[in-house]
């Protein structure tokens, strides 16, 4: 695959026509709602130092910092509207005790655009993802809505999130039999320390069109070094925590086997002289369902750093000690099917050239 080693070397979002950067950046971070994101001003230079270098796709939500995000972007777009790919998502709930603040229901999905809409002060959402599927709402339910609002001019493509594969492709076959909206992006977790997302959702991405946008690329910042053996703890594991290493703590990622893998990004950056942060991002760029890692910053000198991993470039023997450091073993029916014998029984012990994976 070739890389895109500068923000205005575009790719197409999956399926679409839509030219976005290879880099999106992340807007979790606009805002000091939460108690750890930039001001206004620094969120502008960050932005500004994105935009400059030809960076046109912006990711958000409707909650991010409790709409704090949306607002300070909202401004910040305001005279550069035609040049952003601008994305949002809806599903999260935003009033606490009320049932209907959140979801995939019709009901919030609408009150969450107009929502977005008034934040952002902008007359479309370029991007609308789904944020997480809420296991209560039914497809068609959901792509209906959808579609409704890609008719009404509210939105323009849809994408979904953190949702099972199975779950994704039933819906895109439903929107492509019903001639509804389908999707063009999926958004998931994806780094060296996550890596199950190959199993199931990056082949079911590639084969049905849709471009894999990566969230937390850096492992949360493991990748980049900010923690080693002495954050291991019980208490660590097993709490949650407010503080950003609780958080990260929370997802089960801060582990022994985690800061292995850290110790090996943090190998290759001193051979390449480039930073962590750079090699994590430049790895999951290797992958070819990968269209635009989303890259968040609290300060301007973490996002040019990270805008450096554009140019990252690994040798072969690199890239395979990175792969080793964080592999998988295979889950069924790949372990299986993946076998020497299966292998003798589905080809006759013959070499089929180009044969097909996944």
């Amino acid at each position: 695959m070739t890389t895109s080693n500068a923000l205005d070397q575009y790719r197409l979002l999956g399926r679409s026509g839509l030219r976005v950067s290879p880099l999106a950046l992340g807007t979790m971070t606009f805002g000091s709602d939460w108690g750890w994101g930039a001001d206004d001003a620094e969120a502008k230079r960050i932005f500004d130092a994105y935009v400059d270098r030809g960076g046109n796709f912006i990711d958000t939500a409707v909650n991010y910092t409790n709409g704090s995000a949306e607002t300070i972007l909202g401004g910040l777009i305001k005279d550069k509207r035609e040049r952003i790919v601008l994305s949002t998502k809806f599903t999260m709930a935003r009033e606490p005790g009320n049932p209907n603040s959140g979801g995939n229901h019709r009901l919030n999905l609408v009150r969450s655009v107009e929502a977005s809409l008034r934040q952002l002060d902008t007359d479309r959402i370029d991007l609308l993802h789904v944020h997480a599927w809420d296991f209560t709402t039914t497809p068609e339910e959901v792509l209906r809505a959808l579609d409704d609002l890609v008719r009404a001019g509210k939105i323009l493509y849809v994408a979904i999130c953190n949702t099972p594969a199975w779950r994704v492709a039933q819906m895109q076959a439903i929107a492509d039999l019903r001639g509804w909206s389908p999707f063009v992006a999926l958004q998931i977790e994806y780094s060296l320390v996550e890596r199950s997302v190959e199993h199931e959702l990056m082949p079911m991405a590639q084969a049905l069109g849709l471009g894999v946008l990566p969230w937390s690329p850096l492992g949360g910042g493991i990748l980049t070094g900010k923690y080693s053996r002495a954050d291991l703890s019980d208490e660590n594991a097993a709490g949650v925590s407010p503080t950003r290493k609780g958080v990260i703590a929370s997802t089960g990622h801060l582990n022994e086997r985690a800061l292995a893998i850290a110790d090996v990004v943090g190998e290759i950056a001193g051979e390449l002289g480039a930073s962590r942060s750079q090699v994590a991002l430049a790895w999951t760029l290797r992958n070819p369902a990968v269209v635009s890692p989303i890259v968040g910053a609290r300060t301007l000198a973490q996002a040019e750093d990270n805008f450096g991993a554009l140019a990252v470039a690994f040798t072969e023997a690199q890239l395979a000690r990175l792969d080793e450091a964080s592999a998988l073993a295979p889950i069924f029916p790949e372990r299986f099917m993946g076998r020497p014998m299966a292998q003798q029984l589905m080809f006759g012990g013959t070499t089929v050239v180009g044969r097909r994976r996944g």
